[in-house]
């Protein structure tokens, strides 16, 4: 039985330079677990990835209706930074969690959560060049490779990727 059937994640991914592994693994595990993902850029152009994969996404940023999904996935890799400070983020990512629905991150993007508020006092992991982001905005930060606390899910970088998707999985399925 698969435990996500009738489940909707969208996954964020930056216009370029996003990166490869965690938005492969992750959607893998997602799919494989039978929910329907949706992928979300700036720009409805082809997006290509630090090592070369091409995705074309489904639909932009801004036109995502938060009600519609029961998850969402910011995929991580350089080009992330274009959501650090992004105000249709922050309030995609803040409706998600305020609606009690997995929120997640994975590499720098967890930067994107932290300066949406919505990680003050929650144990929290990324990259290292986003750990000060982090601690900044309140976070407790481990050097854990995914952390789940409550309903957001962050995970530290592309070595980290399978694991994450497994841990985003598992809070899905969870009630």
């Amino acid at each position: 039985m698969k435990r996500l059937l009738g489940k909707k994640v969208l996954m964020v991914i930056a216009k370029s330079k996003f990166r490869d592994e965690e938005y492969l693994e992750p959607r893998k595990a997602l799919e494989g677990e039978g929910a329907r993902v949706t992928v979300a850029s700036s720009s409805l152009d082809i997006a290509v990835g630090m090592l070369g994969l091409k995705v074309k996404p489904d639909i932009l940023i801004s036109a995502v209706k938060e009600p519609e999904y029961d998850g969402i996935v910011f995929v991580g890799g350089g080009g992330a930074r274009e959501y650090f400070d992004s105000p249709v983020a922050h309030a995609l990512a803040r409706s998600f969690h305020g609606h009690g629905k997995v929120t997640s991150a994975i590499c720098i993007a967890p930067a994107i959560l932290a300066n949406a508020g919505l990680l003050k006092e929650k144990k929290a992991t990324s990259f290292p060049s986003s750990e000060e982001a982090l601690k900044l905005k309140g976070a407790v930060f481990t050097k854990e490779d995914v952390v789940i606390d409550g309903k957001i899910v962050t995970g530290v970088g592309p070595e980290a990727a399978k694991k994450f998707g497994e841990r985003l999985v598992e809070a899905l399925s969870s009630k």
